[in-house]
């Protein structure tokens, strides 16, 4: 088996348009998602984020760390949550991914984690 990331991309412009009806929908189908798929047991870990107004950036590969405020890239849009799942090839990976694109009413990016490294004998 293989974990991926199903990455939910938006832009806040699309988040701010939606009704707070439209809102309690789209939860909704999403809370229906994830019993989706804690019952076909290949969920590993998901989760809703902050707009990118929370976020701040630390580099600490100088002498000593810098921290700025905003998101890394610069960019229209931002992922605005999750899901980890555990499945055994990409193909199954883009099925749940597609559920999770019409639940989320967004654009979802499918990710494999790169395999460990072989520990040291």
């Amino acid at each position: 088996m293989t974990q991926y990331l199903l990455a939910v991309h938006g832009n806040e412009a699309d988040y701010a348009a939606i009704t707070p009806e439209q809102a309690q929908e789209m939860f909704a189908a999403v809370d229906q998602f994830n019993q989706r798929l804690q019952a076909d047991n290949v969920w590993v870990f998901a989760g809703g984020l902050e707009g990118v107004g929370s976020a701040s950036v630390v580099d600490a590969s100088g002498d000593a760390p810098v921290i700025t405020d905003g998101p890394y890239l610069e960019t229209k849009e931002h992922i605005g949550g999750f899901w980890i799942i555990d499945v055994p090839d990409a193909a199954t990976a883009l099925q749940y991914a597609t559920e999770g694109s019409r639940a989320c009413q967004g654009k979802v990016e499918v990710r494999p984690f790169a395999p460990e490294p072989p520990a040291d004998a």
